[in-house]
């Protein structure tokens, strides 16, 4: 397997080494290295440099019983999110790398894999020019928009549930990233990926691999301070600033419920995602949406004794909408659905969740406090009095460098 990964990465790599574009690319540091904010270092020569970054999430939150009775179902406190991370380079600045640790316990994986993961990236770039660079490693597949967006730049406490159930997540193996002008002052982004289709299990890999592409088109240029993965217009655009995607992810043999996340299968099952997104920001305005859809031709497994694990399949939709005041303060509203395949409809229910958020930037996205309240109606019945509907709330406060 290593192998083929190593020949893909030869493969795409003598395909476009002959490109030399002025173009930077667009995206948050999720898909490169970090050269800002931190605490950095670099040796005398100036062969090695390192920029480390921490950043936690404190959170209390709650659900209600019902629509109805308002009374606490169960509540949430915990430090969501707890990680470190460094980034630079060695020998030159074209070899770069990122590492990233997590250490709480939402972060590692451990309900799905039962051992402690703290690995959430270790990767290697090689940087041919600004607008063109190769990854070997672990870390995010050029994925739906909010998943590559870095947690740190959510508007809300947390990504939508259309995400949870049909992101393809982190991935060990190969990416490539172009990014190219069209005219003076459109761009165009591709992104592929060669990789395991495990995600970050700890336990081995199976005989399948996983493989994923993505297209970007930014019609009217690049958005300020890397918008187009960081949620809300904090930069306030100017001009309007578009950008519309579309990919696939093909996942062969895949052992885990959700291809890159959740638990082990009984057997391996072939997944394929496909994704569209599309974010508009202008003025302190801000648009996401984003559309998802997984298949399988086979999504049920079963062990000797008939029991059952499936891997999920079926399709979803994710609005935001919000705007930025000059002052610091950010209202958003958000509508997601999610609806599983005829195949599931005895084990998965329809999903729906309208929310609004309350966000109040001290250091932009660095020094956050998020309020966020929901509404959750059970099989599309929006009535308050309906079996399983229910209300919530989350207070959050990041702090991080």
């Amino acid at each position: 397997m290593m192998r083929r990964l190593l020949v893909a990465a030869g493969l795409s790599g003598g395909l476009l080494l002959g490109l030399n574009q002025q173009v930077y690319a667009q995206g948050e540091a999720d898909e490169r290295p970090v050269r800002f904010n931190g605490m950095e270092f670099r040796s005398p020569d100036s062969l090695f440099f390192i920029n480390f970054r921490f950043r936690m999430q404190n959170r209390m939150g709650f659900v209600t019983r019902s629509g109805t009775d308002l009374g606490v179902r169960e509540y949430d406190a915990r430090v969501r999110r707890l990680r470190l991370r460094a980034d630079g380079y060695v020998l030159r600045e074209r070899l770069g790398y990122t590492l990233q640790l997590a250490f709480s316990r939402a972060d590692q994986d451990f309900e799905a894999s039962g051992i402690a993961n703290i690995v959430r990236d270790a990767v290697i770039f090689y940087n041919f020019n600004p607008n063109f660079y190769v990854a070997f490693g672990l870390n995010k597949l050029p994925g739906n928009r909010q998943r590559v967006t870095s947690s740190g730049q959510l508007q809300f406490a947390e990504r939508s549930i259309v995400n949870s159930a049909l992101t393809i997540d982190r991935d060990f193996g190969v990416k490539v990233y172009f990014t190219h002008p069209i005219g003076p002052v459109a761009l165009y982004s591709l992104k592929g990926a060669i990789t395991t289709g495990e995600g970050r299990s700890a336990n081995g890999s199976s005989p399948g691999l996983a493989y994923t592409g993505r297209v970007e088109w930014l019609p009217f240029g690049a958005f300020q301070d890397g918008g187009d993965y960081s949620e809300g217009d904090l930069a306030r655009e100017p001009t309007p600033k578009v950008s519309v995607a579309a990919g696939y992810s093909y996942n062969r043999q895949t052992t885990r419920t959700g291809g890159q996340l959740g638990t082990d299968l009984f057997s391996p099952v072939d997944l394929g995602t496909f994704i569209s997104d599309a974010v508009v920001k202008y003025q302190g305005w801000a648009y996401l949406g984003e559309y998802m859809q997984r298949h399988s031709p086979d999504p049920l497994t079963f062990d000797s004794t008939d029991e059952l694990r499936y891997a999920y399949v079926g399709r979803g939709l994710n609005q935001q909408l919000s705007y930025y005041f000059p002052s610091g303060w950010e209202p958003a509203l958000r509508y997601s659905w999610l609806r599983p395949d005829r195949v599931l409809r005895e084990q998965a229910n329809q999903q729906e969740v309208l929310e609004v958020g309350l966000t109040k930037y001290l250091r932009k996205h660095r020094v956050k406090a998020q309020l966020n309240a929901s509404y959750q109606p059970a099989r599309g019945n929006w009535d308050l009095d309906a079996p399983g509907n229910r209300w919530g709330g989350v207070f959050q406060f990041e702090l991080g460098i």
